[in-house]
């Protein structure tokens, strides 16, 4: 029973290797989320938090386009131009 239900899992799952540029995309996601997730705490310190939004959502951009997230994608576009104006507005 257990051999027949790792069977059926193994059909539905497509095993495939990562392409270098969906590895390195991958990377700079999982770092550019890091960023946006540090952003908060660091707003009131000097606007560094802006800026750590503006990098986190800059960086991130590529995995999401690679996945064809593009809810993601407007999110991230919505954050650059937000934060952008923010800063233009505190400079």
């Amino acid at each position: 029973m257990k051999r027949k239900k790792y069977s059926i899992y193994r059909y539905l799952v497509k095993q495939r290797q990562l392409s270098p540029v969906e590895r390195i995309s991958n990377r700079f996601g999982y770092m550019g989320t890091a960023f946006i997730m540090v952003s908060p705490y660091l707003l009131e310190s000097d606007n560094l938090g802006a800026y750590t939004y503006l990098i986190g959502g800059f960086i991130s951009l590529p995995q999401v386009v690679l996945a064809k997230q593009w809810n993601l994608v407007l999110l991230n576009c919505n954050l650059l131009v937000g934060y952008g104006y923010y800063l233009l507005n505190h400079i």
